[in-house]
């Protein structure tokens, strides 16, 4: 539906142009060759409008892709005096016998008076893709605020004091030390799970360090859990200074745990983060489970999708694979 309505905006705003352009030539009784050359300027003029509106502006009206763009219209350009010089030097002279431009008239001549003619139907898609942009982002933002609003307003309905939370699990991890070392550590670990979501940074951003130590305290808590019967093959590299936001890579974890299986020592639950320059890729991959499912936990796709829209806008890739035996998820975002 929103498709078939953004068409019919183009058809009738098409339909105004072109019936402003060519009801004087009705008025003024303009002669057939006249009224094919407008016909075929407007026709290229179309093509080279919807190259530049669905293609060039899409793809290259972006930081870091200047010399793309520019050689783009540059194309258009040519794509421009090249499709008129088809139509109306060569198969209007074939079929109806003249042509648009005289013999004398050179080629330097013909490409710099056709460059005023295409260059305008360059810049009139700029200026509607621009404005367009726009309408989105202004749609996007309201949209975002709204969801904002209503995430605090749940988060302030359900919320129970996660400072209390966090100074009660020191309190019962004094308690467990001299009853059981495994639950002081249990509880411990979950201590630590907790004090790195109340940390927060101004950008809400961490050190990527950190986020794998979270990964790592959180592995462990499961191993607990299910040892000595827990397979997780966990391995990192080129892991230095780099900052990702907080929390983004815990998802994909809590899946393949939540859905996979972790007792099967010839096919573990396999977790590799790798860091190349600005290049980050987070692989995840676990063997399916058909036992029934804990639907009280866990993050879904979409929810993770969304989060990395906001997050990192056009800075991320996320692929997921499932072959009915084994699930794999692939993050690459670029920092």
């Amino acid at each position: 539906m929103k498709q078939f309505k953004v068409i019919a905006i183009h058809v009738f705003c098409w339909v105004l142009i072109l019936t402003y352009q060519y009801l004087g030539y009705f008025v003024e009784s303009v002669s057939f060759p006249l009224i094919a050359f407008g016909i075929s300027l407007s026709f290229i003029r179309i093509a080279e409008f919807y190259i530049c509106y669905s293609w060039l502006y899409p793809h290259y009206l972006k930081r870091g892709k200047i010399p793309q763009l520019v050689l783009g219209i540059l194309f258009t350009l040519i794509f421009f005096i090249s499709l008129r010089y088809l139509i109306e030097e060569v198969i209007y002279l074939k079929v109806f016998g003249f042509h648009n431009y005289n013999d004398q008239t050179t080629t330097f001549s013909y490409i710099l008076d056709n460059i005023y003619y295409g260059i305008s139907y360059i810049i009139i898609p700029a200026a509607v893709y621009g404005v367009q942009q726009n309408f989105k982002n202004e749609l996007a933002n309201r949209k975002l605020k709204d969801e904002v609003v209503k995430s605090e307003l749940a988060f302030l309905k359900s919320q129970i004091n996660p400072h209390f939370l966090y100074n009660t699990l020191n309190y019962i991890y004094a308690l467990a030390i001299p009853v059981s070392d495994q639950l002081a550590n249990a509880v411990l670990k979950l201590s630590d799970l907790m004090r790195y979501t109340l940390n927060e940074s101004p950008d809400g951003k961490v050190s990527l360090s950190k986020e794998v130590a979270y990964l790592e305290s959180y592995i462990a808590l499961f191993k607990m859990r299910f040892e000595p019967n827990f397979y997780v093959d966990f391995n990192t590299e080129g892991i230095t200074t780099q900052k990702i936001a907080a929390l983004v890579l815990i998802p994909f974890v809590e899946n393949a745990f939540k859905h996979g299986v972790v007792n099967d020592e010839k096919h573990p639950v396999r977790i590799k983060l790798k860091v190349n320059g600005k290049r980050l890729s987070f692989e995840v991959s676990n063997k399916i489970s058909h036992a029934q499912k804990d639907h009280s936990s866990g993050v879904g796709l979409v929810n993770i999708h969304r989060r990395l829209d906001l997050i990192y806008p056009d800075q991320h890739e996320l692929l997921v694979s499932n072959n009915g035996n084994t699930y794999k998820t692939t993050l690459v975002i670029h920092m």
